[in-house]
């Protein structure tokens, strides 16, 4: 087990004890879910558990179908991950600020991917936490800075950042690790394009190659040959529009993410303000990342479960994201024998987050938290799912045309995916268009 050249190695002791391991490391899952609904408003003098949004949190939570089947069918150990970053989002909500600070580093240093939400982290602390004073008008009182504070976050990151780097840098070895840390090499998308805006770019790249060859404005031998939808982790050139480099996927993550971090420091809205911040970092990431994983839109769903307990809009947000997302996970378990698991899971997942929410913010409008479109498009997953599912592979482009399931997937939930980034910021400028309470 322990030897890197030896592959597809699985004997019974070892498969044993992957899943013990992850169920084991699932209680920092358990304690950080439970801390999380803790921090919730809870509706007085409701008996009906559906009313209670702690009751529907620990659900959301618990019961997450892609956390399910990333960990105990696909088998990784983001659940304990998840757990670490639900405690420390959890501990900000409690303005515990230097132990919510300190598990946040130790998360970064368990797994970079959280680097996403790092900005969030970064100017919710020190703009809320080393600046402890607001002007009137809610602007920055620069005089409230307390060096001390500062001080205090730089010896937890430091402290954090010697114990994992530190054997590293004194065998030489950091380069090695940075290098991967950080494979550029891999290409703009992973072998299943996430749903995100390179999704779109792709096939939209695609589809003009397609047309430039039927108006003959295009060679097909001068084109490239499927280096997109070739099912392989690599670099590849776009036929019509211009290639993405890793330098512009950071341009355009640091865009996407500047407005949100700028409303926290102009406007700071208490720990609520930060995770609507995380939550827009993680997504901002997601659609305009490099070579970004499928799964690492959960680093979205999760906190998101918070925001939508306690508010209509967010909920509704909520079940589009949720939605789309979890079924863009879908090509993770792939074989027919887990066909079934994963669709009864699924379902029972969106059938509980529709009633429980609409239930949880039934006297608060209309009955509905989706407008018909959206609700028309969340529909559409069915035929989607029917088609790549069931259809296609009992039909002869399987052969032919192997990766048009996970095209068609790719692309349809991108959709619905950018159309909860948009939202998301929607709702973030009506939270600064609102008078800050006091």
């Amino acid at each position: 087990m322990l030897q890197v050249e030896n592959l597809n190695y699985d004997s019974p002791p070892t498969v044993l004890f992957q899943r013990l391991s992850v169920i084991f490391t699932d209680m920092v899952f358990i304690y950080a879910a439970k801390e999380c609904c803790r921090c919730v408003q809870e509706q007085k003098g409701s008996r009906d558990v559906l009313n209670r949004p702690s009751f529907v949190l620990a659900v959301l939570l618990l019961w997450n179908f892609g956390l399910l089947i990333v960990d105990h069918l696909h088998f990784q150990y983001n659940g304990f991950l998840f757990g670490v970053l639900l405690l420390s989002v959890a501990k900000h909500l409690q303005s515990q600020h230097l132990q919510g600070a300190l598990l946040f580093s130790i998360l970064l240093n368990l797994k970079h991917i959280y680097l996403y939400v790092a900005p969030a982290y970064g100017v919710y602390l020190l703009r809320s936490f080393c600046f402890s004073q607001d002007n009137k008008n809610g602007s920055v009182r620069w005089r409230s800075f307390s060096p001390l504070r500062l001080l205090a976050l730089g010896a937890i990151v430091v402290f954090v950042c010697a114990l994992s780097f530190g054997p590293f840098i004194a065998m030489g070895q950091l380069p090695q690790v940075l290098s991967r840390l950080f494979p550029f090499k891999r290409g703009l998308c992973h072998a299943y394009w996430a749903p995100n805006i390179w999704a779109l770019y792709n096939i939209l790249d695609k589809i003009l190659a397609m047309l430039g060859v039927r108006l003959k404005l295009l060679q097909e031998a001068e084109l490239p040959r499927a280096s997109m939808t070739g099912g392989l982790v690599q670099e590849f050139q776009h036929s019509v529009l211009p290639s993405v480099s890793p330098s512009i996927t950071l341009v355009c993550t640091l865009l996407s993410v500047l407005p949100a971090a700028a409303s926290i420091w102009r406007r700071p809205r208490g720990a609520r303000g930060f995770l609507r911040c995380l939550l827009l970092c993680a997504l901002g990431s997601f659609m305009f990342g490099w070579h970004v994983h499928e799964k690492a839109i959960l680093i979205a769903i999760l906190p998101l479960s918070i925001l939508a307990v306690e508010s209509r809009e967010d909920a509704g947000i909520f079940l589009i994201l949720s939605t789309t997302g979890h079924y863009s996970l879908f090509p993770l378990i792939f074989t027919p024998a887990e066909l079934p698991i994963k669709v009864a899971l699924m379902l029972m997942f969106v059938i509980f987050s529709f009633t429980a929410l609409t239930k949880l913010h039934s006297n608060s409008g209309a009955s509905s938290l989706l407008h018909p479109l959206e609700f028309v498009y969340l529909l559409g997953l069915l035929p989607v799912a029917i088609a790549c599912e069931v259809i296609f592979p009992l039909s002869p482009w399987r052969q032919k045309l192997p990766f048009l399931p996970l095209l068609v997937t790719s692309v349809y939930c991108s959709v619905g995916v950018c159309h909860s980034f948009l939202r998301l910021y929607v709702s973030l400028l009506r939270e600064e268009e609102r008078p800050k309470q006091a």
